[in-house]
């Protein structure tokens, strides 16, 4: 995956939650709930995207 799309992809989630709650109403713990899964949701998917979340799954406890 290329760093541009990386980008991209970003700044399109980025813009998408701003709108969402710029112009959604809804009640504030909603809003706070629904950008915490949305900021998890990318943290993950660009430790896949860089192959770190490949390397947290071998490790066994």
């Amino acid at each position: 995956m290329s760093l541009v799309t990386i980008i991209i992809v970003l700044i399109v989630a980025g813009v998408l939650l701003w709108l969402i709650n710029s112009y959604i109403p809804m009640d504030g713990k909603i809003k706070n709930i629904l950008n915490i899964v949305v900021v998890i949701a990318i943290v993950l998917w660009l430790l896949q995207a860089f192959g770190l979340l490949d390397s947290i799954k071998g490790i066994k406890v």
